[in-house]
C-alpha cells in the first residue's frame, strides 16, 4: 500500500488522516524511548521518520497551505506553489543530496508598542518544508527532556501557563524577583556550543549547522552570521529552547538546600524567584555565567531584582507578558495570617504599558473609519475587542474591562461628534446608540459592537509540568483545549459541540493545529452555529476545492 500512495499523483485525494496518523505514531515512540533513555532505538526512529512519505507530505502541506506566512517569499521568490508542484517538491525530499542550505532573506516587522524593528529570516520555500521535516523528528525527543517551567514556543503551552505557574508560586508567601530578559537571544546563540548540546544524528546536525551558517541577504548585500538562528524559520523556536534548556536545573542546584526557587521562562524572558534577597543576587551571577556559554548575556536595561509585597528599588511587583503581578496587603479579617505574618492577597492584571498599546490600537481603527460606514467600524471593532478581552479573561481585569470601556465610549462619542457637527449630542447618541434589552448599545440595529466587560472571568489551570502531546493523552489534551484562553469563543463552543475532531478528516484536535470557521450556506455573515463547523485548515481548503461552499 505505501508504494501505491507514493505514485499516487493527486495531491488532493492523498490519504492525509492515515499520513497524521501514522507520523504520530513514530513521534510518540520518539518520546517514550527518550523518557526511557534508550537513544539508539531514539536516533533509529528519527531516521525512520526523516525517510517517512507521511511525514514529507505532511511537512510539505504545513509550509504551502497551513502556516500563515505561506505567501511570503524567500530569495527564490517562490510564495505559493500548485498541487503538482507540492508533489514534486515531496518528491525530492527523499533525496538527501537535496538538503542543501538556501540563503535566507531578511526582513523586517515593527516591534509592538516601540519604533524599533525586528529582523525576521524567511528561508526558501524547499528548507521551510526540510526544517518541518526535522521539526518533527526532534520536537518528541526534546519534548521529553525539556524542563518543566520552559513555556515559550512549545506545544500544548501558552504565557497563561507561565503567569499560573508565577501566581501558585507566590500565593502563599512573598517572594523576591528577578525579572529578566536575555539580550538579543536569537541573534547572539553560539554556533558550536548550540550543536553540542543539541547531538543530533549525522544528517540533522549536519542540516542544523549549515542552517545556521547559511548567508543572510539583507538589502541587497549578502552577510554570513558567526552566531544566533535566524527568527521567521520553522525549527528557529525549537533551537532556541534547546539552547536556554538546563538553566532552571543548574539554578536549582545552586540554590541552598531547604529554600524552594521558582525559575519560569517563555522564550527569552526569564523570571527567577526566591524568599531571600542574597540568595537571588548570587542566582543572577550563576546565570550570567550560565549565559555566558552559550554566548548571550542578561540585558541590563530590562533586569532588575524587585518584590511582589515590599517596596524594593522604588517599584513593588513585576511586569511579564503583558500582565501585572503584584501583591497587596489586607486585614487580618480578609485573608488567614500565616507564620504571624500579616495577610496579604496576589492580583494579576493586565499591564499598563498593554493597556495603553490596545487603546491606541483601537484609537487608530476608530480614525481610519471616520468617514466609513458605522457597521464597517463595528465590524473592524470586534475582533480587537474580543481578542484583548479573551487574553486577559484569566487575570482580575473586571474594572479595568470598565475603564477600558469608558474609554472606546469616549471615543466613539468623538467619532459621532465628527461626522454630524450640525447635530446635538442627543440626537448623535440616539442615531448609533441603539436599544438593547439592557440599556444602549453602539450598532446600526443589525450587529452590535462587542464589550471588554462581556468577557466572563474564567480561572486557568496551568499545564502539568510532565505533560507532553506526544505523551497519547488524548482525554488530558482534548480537555485543555476546550478550555484554552488563546480561542476565541466561537471555536470553544463548536470544539465542545463537535467532541474536538475535525468533521472532514475524523481526526482529533491538537493543541498547534490551525483551525478555521466553515460556513456551510456560504454565506460569512449567517453566524448562527448551525451553519457553522470547525475544520483543519487544509481540510477546510480541501473542501472548498471540492465545489463545496
Amino acid at each position: 500500500m505505501a508504494g501505491a500512495i507514493q505514485h499516487t499523483e493527486n495531491w488532493k485525494t492523498l490519504p492525509w488522516k492515515q499520513f497524521q496518523r501514522n507520523v504520530y505514531r513514530l513521534q510518540q515512540r520518539i518520546y517514550q524511548a527518550t523518557r526511557r533513555g534508550d537513544w539508539k532505538r531514539v536516533h533509529n526512529l528519527q531516521r525512520l521518520l526523516l525517510r517517512s512519505w507521511s511525514a514529507r507530505c505532511l511537512a510539505v502541506r504545513q509550509v504551502t497551505q497551513d502556516n500563515r506566512g505561506k505567501r511570503t517569499p524567500g530569495v527564490d521568490g517562490v510564495a505559493s506553489l500548485t498541487p503538482k508542484k507540492r508533489m514534486a517538491l515531496t518528491k525530492t525530499l527523499r533525496d538527501r543530496s537535496s538538503w542543501t542550505a538556501d540563503p535566507i532573506r531578511r526582513i523586517y516587522i515593527p516591534k509592538p508598542g516601540r519604533t524599533e524593528k525586528r529582523g525576521l529570516g524567511i528561508p526558501t520555500m524547499r528548507n521551510r518544508a526540510v526544517q518541518v521535516l526535522v521539526k518533527q523528528a526532534l520536537e518528541p525527543e526534546w519534548e521529553a527532556r525539556f524542563e518543566p517551567n520552559s513555556y515559550g514556543f512549545r506545544p500544548g503551552r501558552s504565557t497563561h501557563d507561565a503567569i499560573e505557574a508565577i501566581f501558585k508560586f507566590i500565593s502563599l508567601k512573598p517572594k523576591y524577583v528577578l525579572d529578566a530578559d536575555i539580550e538579543k537571544c536569537f541573534d547572539r546563540i553560539d554556533h558550536i556550543a548550540l550543536l553540542v548540546k543539541l547531538n543530533a544524528i549525522e544528517p540533522v546536525e549536519r542540516l542544523v549547522r549549515d542552517w545556521l551558517k547559511a548567508g543572510i541577504v539583507d538589502k541587497g548585500e549578502m552577510i554570513f552570521p558567526e552566531a544566533g538562528t535566524p527568527q521567521g524559520g520553522p525549527i528557529s523556536p525549537l533551537l532556541a529552547n534547546v539552547a536556554l534548556h538546563g538553566l532552571e536545573e543548574t539554578l536549582t542546584q545552586a540554590t541552598p538546600k531547604g529554600c524552594k526557587l521558582g525559575v519560569i521562562r517563555y522564550a527569552d524572558d526569564l523570571v527567577i524567584l526566591h524568599p531571600d534577597l542574597e540568595t537571588l543576587t548570587k542566582l543572577k551571577e550563576h546565570a550570567e555565567v550560565w549565559l555566558a556559554e552559550m554566548g548571550l548575556r542578561l540585558k541590563p536595561s530590562k533586569t532588575r531584582i524587585t518584590h511582589t509585597l515590599e517596596q524594593h528599588e522604588g517599584q513593588v511587583g513585576f511586569d511579564f507578558l503583558g500582565f501585572t503581578v503584584r501583591q497587596y496587603r489586607v486585614g487580618k479579617h480578609r485573608t488567614r495570617i500565616c507564620r504571624g505574618q500579616t495577610g496579604f492577597k496576589t492580583l494579576i492584571k493586565p499591564s499598563k504599558t498593554a493597556i495603553k498599546r490596545h487603546l491606541h490600537k483601537i484609537r487608530n481603527v476608530i480614525r481610519q473609519y471616520r468617514g466609513g460606514p458605522q457597521v464597517a467600524l463595528i465590524a473592524a471593532l470586534n475582533p480587537v475587542i474580543r481578542g484583548w478581552s479573551g487574553y486577559y479573561r484569566t487575570c482580575v481585569a473586571k474594572r479595568i474591562f470598565g475603564r477600558v470601556d469608558n474609554q472606546v465610549y469616549i471615543k466613539l462619542r468623538k467619532w459621532a461628534y465628527h461626522r454630524h457637527r450640525n447635530k446635538t449630542r442627543t440626537w448623535q447618541y440616539r442615531r448609533y446608540w441603539r436599544k438593547q434589552q439592557k440599556g444602549r448599545r453602539f450598532s446600526d440595529g443589525h450587529i452590535k459592537m462587542a464589550r471588554h466587560e462581556d468577557m466572563a472571568i474564567v480561572r486557568h489551570i496551568k499545564v502539568r509540568g510532565d505533560k507532553s502531546p506526544y505523551d497519547g493523552d488524548w482525554l488530558y489534551w482534548g480537555l485543555r483545549l476546550g478550555r484554552d484562553p488563546t480561542k476565541p469563543r466561537r471555536v470553544i463552543r463548536l470544539l465542545k459541540r463537535e467532541k474536538g475532531r475535525c468533521i472532514w478528516c475524523g481526526l482529533c484536535f491538537k493543541t498547534e493545529d490551525v483551525m478555521e470557521v466553515h460556513h456551510w450556506d456560504g454565506n460569512r455573515n449567517n453566524n448562527w452555529y448551525a451553519n457553522l463547523s470547525l475544520l483543519h485548515a487544509h481540510c477546510h481548503d480541501q473542501l472548498h476545492g471540492q465545489g463545496c461552499q
